[in-house]
């Protein structure tokens, strides 16, 4: 009996993915619940578990390939034939069927079609190129070696070539025409993951639907530095966690959002919802591409528990392991580019959110304090906000409150 292998209900709005790999191939054994295959959606990663035992009867979608909930991915052929079936019991076609498909595979899969495509284009004969792909595979990169090595023989070969000793006439001996290498060989061509394609579609849907504006702010990091330094190492070893600088920014960025509500809000139509809970997003720059992974009711968090959560976060990230729970919701954003290096930037809304704060380089400054110059580590704080609702003179106050906080660090303990 076959049973279809299916997309499955991916979570809220999420109606696409795209198969990322399958872990099992066609005529493989697989046992309840045993993993078939990876897909990825806009916000995290799923994995396709096997719901009958049996046999991988045939592949209907492959890598690269983008699918829809409830789209069929495979066909399980029910009832998985055990190592102790009888030899007599097997088919006299199944070695005939295995023959048909290795001379299919000699056939198809000798060379990427990318790596044919340019081969024909650049009039390369792949008969004797090596390939370095997988199971031999001629892949892009070994037409392009062969065609380097092709070019750097026309050059030996023309300048081995001399004119006749002893002739009264020097016949000029005409170069090899050149060989134009197209700028296809140049520039590579990568699809862009289905979490790219939703970061962009989202930060171009934030540009065109929204009243962004950004306002900006400098603080002195002097007693957030010197109180990390005093307190990290009893802190790591009471916590298991150091002491970092998000945590700082989550408390005091509750404590401005307090008072001033409206930047922890959305729009519905003509009306404002203000929310008076605290989940808060912070952007984690993966490998993968961006990800907003939420502290929920992050006004109830202690410092070490906003700094375990991030790290458990970021690793998952990286390991692509976060789940819908992990990154649904969010009322305000906080983005660190610092971590990159950046010294200033305008951070771009995550809709339907109105605000989000932007964190940049810690960089030593000349600052005046009490009418002279000192030296002092500076931070220049950005927030983007939505201006439909949230107007100027409460955007510039927000990053005043920040900065009062930050300066003030004790003065969070009041916060939170």
């Amino acid at each position: 009996m076959s049973t279809n292998i299916v997309v499955p209900e991916l979570g809220e709005s999420i109606v696409e993915a795209t198969v990322i790999r399958w872990f099992k191939s066609e005529g493989e054994s697989v046992n309840i619940g045993e993993a078939l295959l990876e897909l990825e959606t806009e916000k995290a990663n799923f994995e396709v578990a096997a719901e009958k035992q049996g046999v991988i009867k045939s592949i209907l979608k492959n890598a690269d390939e983008d699918v829809e909930v409830g789209e069929v991915l495979g066909i399980l052929e029910e009832g998985a034939v055990s190592n102790d079936t009888p030899a007599e019991t097997v088919t006299e076609e199944a070695p005939q069927a295995k023959e048909s498909a290795q001379t299919q595979e000699s056939t198809t899969e000798k060379i990427t079609p990318v790596a044919k495509n340019l081969a024909n284009e650049l009039n390369i004969d792949i008969s004797n190129i090596k390939g370095t792909g997988p199971s031999g595979r001629i892949t892009k990169e070994d037409v392009e070696k062969r065609m380097e090595t092709k070019i750097k023989q026309s050059e030996v070969e023309a300048s081995d070539v001399k004119p006749a000793q002893q002739s009264p006439a020097v016949v000029p001996v005409q170069d090899s025409p050149p060989i134009l290498i197209s700028r296809d060989v140049r520039e590579e061509r990568i699809k862009m993951s289905r979490r790219r394609r939703t970061i962009a579609r989202r930060m171009l849907e934030a540009s065109q639907t929204t009243a962004m504006l950004t306002t900006f702010n400098e603080i002195d990091m002097s007693s957030v530095m010197e109180l990390r330094k005093r307190r990290k190492e009893a802190f790591k070893e009471k916590h298991g966690v150091n002491l970092g600088l998000n945590s700082f920014f989550v408390k005091a960025s509750i404590g401005a959002l307090k008072a001033f509500p409206a930047i922890n809000a959305e729009i519905d139509g003509d009306d404002m919802i203000i929310k008076h809970y605290y989940d808060i997003g912070v952007a984690i720059g993966a490998s993968e591409g961006l990800v907003v992974p939420v502290l929920k009711n992050a006004d109830g968090m202690s410092f070490a528990e906003i700094e375990k959560k991030i790290k458990e976060y970021a690793a998952k990230s990286e390991e692509n392991t976060l789940s819908l729970e992990d990154i649904m919701g969010g009322t305000f954003t906080i983005t660190n580019g610092g971590v990159f290096g950046s010294l200033m930037s305008t951070p771009i809304l995550n809709p339907p959110q109105v605000g989000i704060l932007g964190l940049h380089k810690i960089e030593e400054r000349p600052f005046v304090v009490n009418g002279a110059i000192e030296i002092r580590p500076m931070m220049y704080v950005a927030l983007s906000y939505d201006h439909r609702i949230v107007d100027g003179r409460e955007a510039v106050q927000f990053l005043v409150r920040l900065k009062e906080l930050i300066q003030d660090p004790e003065s969070l303990l009041l916060e939170g």
